[in-house]
C-alpha cells in the first residue's frame, strides 16, 4: 500500500495515499471485465439479458493518477485517452495593513484557484475585497483559507483551540470572505485550512469533524481541499462533502510522505525548472519522488504553489507552461 504522511507548512505528517501501481492494476482488471460483459451482451442479442458489472468501482479504486484515469468511450467499443486535467492553487490575500506578502496580481493571472486569507492568520477587509475582485476579473475560483486567530505567528503556531471554537471561527472567516465576494459578483467555492490548523485537521479527528460539519452547515456544496487519506478527508466524507486531494510542487517530500521541514536542505523548491518537472511527475504518475529516491503516492486533484515562496511567480509560470506543453488542461477543481 501507499506511502506515509503528507503535510503542508512546517513538515507535520499525516498518512499518505494508495499505491498507484496497485490501483492501476485493479482498475485495469475492472475495465477488462466490464468490456467482456459488454461484448457478451451484444453477442447475446437484444432479447437476452446479461447482467452488467456495477458502474461504480470499489472505493479503494476511485482515486487513480490523472493520466491513467483519463479515458473515454470513442463509439467503436474502444477507449481513447482524454486530455488530463489538474488545478493549480495558491495561498493569496495574505497581506494586511502596511505589510505586503507576495505578488498577488501576477499569481492571479496564473493559477485557477485562490485560497484567500480571511483575516485571522493574515489578510484584512481591504485585502479580501481586492482579492475577490481579482478572482472575479481573472476568472479564478475563490476558496476560503481560514486559520488560527494568530496574526503575529502567521497562523503557523500550534494553538490549543477547542474543536467548538475551531468550528465557530471557521464560520466567522468563511462568512466574512463569502460576504465580501458577493460584492464582486462571485462566491466562495471551496475551503482549505491554513498552516498549523491544516496540520491539526490532518491528524486530530475531533477537530477535523468539527471543521467539516461547520462547512456542511454553512453550505453542503462546498468541497474541502487538503492532504490525502487524512482525518480531514475522512471527516469530510462522513459529513457528505466532496474532498479534493492536494500535493505541493514547491516543497520537498520525505520518505515517509511528510514534507521536508523548512530550513532543511530540499525543503523548498525555488528553481522553476525543478518545480515544473515535479508538477509533470505528479500529474503523469500520481506521485512524487521523495528525498531518498522512494515514491510517495498522492493522486492529487490540485497542485499548490505557495505565493510566498521565493520566485513564486516564475515558478508558477514555469509549472503552468510545462503542464500545458505536455497537453495537460489547467482547470479549477471546484
Amino acid at each position: 500500500m501507499g506511502a506515509g504522511p503528507v503535510a503542508d507548512g512546517d513538515g507535520v505528517g499525516v498518512p499518505g495515499g494508495l499505491d498507484g501501481g496497485a490501483v492501476r492494476d485493479a482498475g485495469a482488471e475492472h475495465d477488462a471485465r466490464a468490456s467482456a460483459a459488454a461484448r457478451a451482451s451484444a453477442a447475446a442479442g437484444a432479447n437476452t439479458f446479461v447482467a452488467p458489472l456495477p458502474a461504480t468501482r470499489p472505493p479503494a479504486l476511485v482515486r487513480i493518477p490523472l493520466v491513467c484515469a483519463a479515458l473515454r468511450e470513442n463509439g467503436t467499443g474502444r477507449m481513447d485517452r482524454m486530455q488530463p486535467t489538474i488545478d493549480l492553487n495558491s495561498d493569496l490575500g495574505e497581506s494586511f495593513g502596511a505589510w505586503r506578502v507576495g505578488d498577488d496580481d501576477a499569481m492571479f493571472r496564473v493559477v485557477t484557484s485562490a485560497n484567500v486569507a480571511c483575516g485571522f492568520h493574515a489578510g484584512d477587509a481591504l485585502t479580501m475585497a481586492r482579492s475577490t475582485a481579482s478572482a472575479a476579473r481573472e476568472g479564478v475560483t475563490l476558496g476560503a483559507h481560514p486559520g488560527y486567530r494568530d496574526l503575529a505567528g502567521f497562523g503557523r503556531r500550534a494553538l490549543d483551540t477547542s474543536p467548538a471554537e475551531i468550528a465557530a471561527e471557521l464560520l466567522v472567516q468563511l462568512g466574512a470572505l463569502d460576504g465580501v465576494a458577493r460584492a464582486s459578483g462571485i462566491r466562495v467555492r471551496y475551503v482549505k485550512a491554513h498552516g498549523a490548523l491544516y496540520h491539526r485537521l490532518a491528524s486530530d479527528a475531533a477537530a477535523a469533524r468539527a471543521f467539516a460539519e461547520a462547512v456542511a452547515a454553512y453550505d453542503p456544496t462546498l468541497p474541502v481541499l487538503g492532504p490525502p487519506t487524512s482525518e480531514i478527508e475522512r471527516a469530510t466524507d462522513a459529513a457528505g462533502l466532496r474532498f479534493a486531494r492536494e500535493a505541493f510542487v514547491d516543497r520537498g517530500y520525505a520518505a515517509d510522505g511528510s514534507l521536508v521541514p523548512r530550513g532543511e536542505p530540499g525543503a523548498v523548491i525555488d528553481d522553476p525548472a525543478a518545480a515544473a518537472e515535479r508538477a509533470l511527475e505528479l500529474v503523469e504518475t500520481g506521485g512524487i519522488r521523495a528525498d531518498d529516491g522512494s515514491r510517495v503516492e498522492l493522486a492529487p486533484d490540485s497542485l499548490c504553489l505557495h505565493g510566498d515562496t521565493p520566485g513564486s511567480v516564475a515558478i508558477a509560470r514555469a509549472v503552468r507552461s510545462a503542464l500545458e506543453g505536455a497537453g495537460v488542461a489547467i482547470e479549477a477543481f471546484a
